[in-house]
């Protein structure tokens, strides 16, 4: 593969990388019209890269609107990969599948599927096709279910909790297995992601708060609101993807890292949420409201990735929210309602449908030259 500068930590492209002359590595990015993926197709062409986009579409192809004359758009099933979509490929970022525990737990056999099993046909089929680095967007979920109040790091014990962890745990042992000289994956265990994308989603705690901050003018804390949880914003998620398809193949060969800017209790999140808000002319309550029959409370540490590939996530939610807060207010990201923001309500509407997740579609939409 060739290679460009290293990312430097404000995340901008860097002149000089050689790419002026048609020879672009080509970047396969399998989920890239979802919620990371739209984020991290946008930041690989900005740094050269030619991109080919994976996706089922069933939000469509409005999150890539802008970017579509610019790459390659598959539509097509992770879990019915073909080798020809991998022609002329260089790199995997693998994003493709259910995002969170409550999609898993609608359909746990398209979870099994998508997540586990796709995961594992697509490496093989990189492997078998010669194309050695592969980045995976695994999760920090995998560490829910340990005690709270530590800080775990990549050497935890992990003991999944649900259908979800199930599936992103098998992924990663079976790329463990895979690895080899000819074939170098890196595990990127993803912590709850927040901020902006064109493939919006406000059902994520950071961006639910921000929702509802801004439709009711109230946040809504389960409990006395202490428990922990550890957040990234979307845009350093992917570019921890792009520092792992850069970094030399011995530092990242087989490799798993966590992507975590802080761990923060919700009480906190929710302060910081109204905080920004407040000073954006809307007034934001707190309401303590009883704690749900199931708490996810745990702490995940980045200094695996800071030390070994010297990147480490850096947007903060105040500047997180502020970027947020004024692509809302246009272009229709205020329909708070619209179940296309919210996974599970989207699902649904596709069941109504008929279009649920086991329907495979596959098609070349666009193919640029």
């Amino acid at each position: 593969m060739a290679t460009i500068k290293p990312l430097a930590q404000d995340g901008s492209s860097q002149s000089g990388n050689g790419h002026s002359n048609g020879h672009a590595p080509r970047i396969l990015v399998t989920g890239g019209g979802g919620y990371i993926g739209s984020v991290l197709v946008g930041r690989l062409l900005a740094r050269g890269y030619k991109v080919r986009v994976l996706d089922a579409l069933y939000w469509g192809t409005r999150p890539l609107s802008g970017l579509l004359e610019r790459i390659e758009l598959v539509q097509g099933d992770i879990r019915h990969i073909r080798d020809e979509w991998l022609d002329g490929v260089d790199a995997v970022a693998h994003l493709a599948g259910l995002s969170n525990d409550p999609t898993a737990e609608y359909d746990p056999q398209a979870n099994w599927e998508m997540n586990a099993i796709g995961t594992e046909r697509l490496a093989e089929a990189c492997k078998r096709q010669g194309i050695e680095r592969f980045t995976f967007g695994s999760s920090c979920s995998l560490y829910d279910g340990l005690p709270p109040g530590d800080m775990y790091d990549e050497e935890a014990e992990i003991r999944p909790m649900g259908a979800y962890a199930e599936g992103k745990l098998y992924a990663e042992q079976r790329l463990a297995k895979l690895t080899d000289e000819r074939f170098c994956p890196v595990v990127l265990r993803q912590a709850t992601v927040f901020g902006f994308s064109t493939r919006m989603r406000y059902d994520l705690v950071v961006n639910t708060f921000v929702k509802d901050a801004m439709s009711l003018g109230r946040l809504q804390l389960h409990g006395a609101g202490s428990m922990s949880r550890p957040l990234v914003d979307v845009v350093d998620v992917a570019d921890a993807h792009v520092v792992s398809l850069e970094a030399p193949a011995e530092a990242v060969r087989g490799q798993i890292f966590n992507v975590v800017q802080e761990n923060y209790q919700i009480r906190e999140l929710a302060t910081l949420v109204a905080t920004a808000l407040r000073t954006q002319n809307y007034p934001v309550e707190l309401v303590s409201v009883p704690p749900p029959p199931r708490i996810r409370d745990y702490r995940c540490s980045n200094d695996k990735m800071t030390q070994a590939l010297g990147f480490t996530p850096h947007r903060t939610i105040p500047g997180s929210i502020a970027h947020m807060i004024s692509w809302i207010r246009s272009d229709g990201y205020m329909e708070f309602d619209n179940p296309k923001f919210y996974n599970i309500r989207w699902m649904e509407l596709l069941k109504e449908r008929d279009e649920p997740p086991s329907t495979a579609r596959e098609s070349i939409a666009a193919s640029p030259a």
